[in-house]
């Protein structure tokens, strides 16, 4: 039996998404074995990050600098603002580098069944970003599930007064995807974006 530090250590990490008991208490095992290098560094880091966190007071990243990097960064393009449900969604988009405007995060998305109401989102910044000016196109990323295509309709009623272009992420077949896989609302989805072919 480990002593109470290290089962705390373990519970902490069975926590985090994608491990359970067994494999974080792997991970402890490994920390253990490595506690000059890779225990040590993996304590700096986490303190480093907790004392210098912040949440961007533009568009909702977490960062250590404030505003964060990609608002703060002059190359991006001022004009085009993606709307995303989380943070993880603003990286993973990021990471792919294919968008080079700005973000917004909601932090969320609307529910009646959690009862998350738009006030409980930063919707209301979003549209005082969105009627400064200087914006030309909205894109709306929300996840493709029933709350994420309700936020966006509610979010592209809250903007149709004002003179930016509202765009939507597609929605459909995942390149390389088979029918036969697929669930009938990104079949239904796919039916209902189908373009002629050129």
């Amino acid at each position: 039996m480990a002593s109470q530090e290290i089962e705390t250590l373990a519970s902490a990490l069975a926590r985090l998404p994608g491990l359970g008991p067994r494999s974080a208490r792997r991970a402890v095992l490994w920390l253990v074995k490595r506690r000059e290098t890779a225990l040590r560094q993996l304590v700096a880091a986490l303190a480093e990050v907790q004392a210098r966190l912040v949440e961007c007071d533009t568009c909702g990243n977490v960062d250590t600098q404030n505003p964060c990097g990609i608002c703060a960064d002059p190359r991006r393009d001022q004009r085009s603002l993606c709307v995303v449900e989380e943070v993880a969604d603003l990286w993973a988009l990021d990471r792919a580098k294919l968008f080079t405007g700005r973000y917004h995060v909601l932090g969320g998305r609307l529910s009646a069944l959690d009862g998350v109401r738009p006030e409980d989102l930063s919707i209301g910044s979003l549209i005082d970003r969105a009627s400064q000016g200087g914006i030309d196109e909205v894109v709306l990323a929300m996840n493709a599930t029933l709350e994420g295509q309700t936020t966006a309709h509610y979010i592209a009623e809250r903007l149709e007064g004002l003179p930016v272009r509202i765009t939507q992420l597609a929605h459909g077949l995942p390149v390389g995807g088979e029918l036969d896989y697929l669930d009938e609302g990104t079949l239904a989805q796919a039916l209902r974006a189908r373009r002629p072919v050129s």
